[in-house]
């Protein structure tokens, strides 16, 4: 199995708005990193368009794709979620929440349209939205006495290591985030330190 060094996503949120036969499907996309986080953006959603008919949406977190959902809201099953996931992956990115709002326009529009019209709709958003590459890191703790903090501060921007939070006592701990392809070298370099010791965040 290849390494995930690097992945896609929204630099910023985008949207859209399609229309047929009088329907509005309108398109909200976000960067994400929880579930959490995805669950309030739903909801703000539900609460701004409380007239709208629907609220469908999909979502992909994870380098590996492992983590995702499509919700149909009330539309025929597969004609509204599913739609949504697949512009998300054929735009191969990750971290990511699309909900469309559906205002009914009084004409069904049946299965192919629907599901067009949330792919239309989704894919126009994403199409818009900036995209980022970011790198996959790694979380560690580093250990020290006080006294060579600052080889393990000069280690960490070396390896461009960003400190997430600092533990100052006599014995101190830095909590730092590392690209994943940085990793391998920047431990090797560590090995070399005997007053740095080093643990990996699962």
């Amino acid at each position: 199995m290849n390494t995930i060094y690097q992945y896609t996503t929204l630099a910023a949120p985008a949207q859209a708005e399609f229309k047929d036969k009088g329907s509005r499907f309108l398109a909200f996309a976000w960067p994400v990193q929880s579930e959490a986080e995805i669950r309030q953006h739903v909801q703000t959603l539900r609460e701004q368009h409380h007239k709208a008919r629907h609220c469908c949406f999909s979502w992909r977190l994870g380098v590996d794709g492992n983590r995702y959902r499509a919700n149909d809201d009330g539309e025929p099953a597969g004609s509204a979620g599913r739609p949504i996931l697949g512009q998300i992956d054929s735009a191969a990115i990750t971290d990511v929440l699309v909900v469309v709002i559906r205002y009914f326009g009084g004409t069904l529009l049946g299965v192919p349209r629907l599901i067009q019209a949330y792919k239309t709709a989704t894919a126009t958003a994403i199409a818009t939205a900036e995209k980022i590459r970011l790198d996959v890191c790694q979380q560690l703790q580093l250990y020290c006495d006080y006294a060579h903090l600052s080889e393990a501060m000069r280690w960490c921007k070396q390896q461009q290591a960003q400190v997430l939070q600092q533990d100052l006592q006599q014995r101190c701990c830095l909590h730092v985030r590392i690209p994943l392809a940085q990793l391998e070298n920047a431990l090797a370099v560590l090995q070399q330190q005997r007053a740095i010791d080093v643990k990996l965040d699962n």
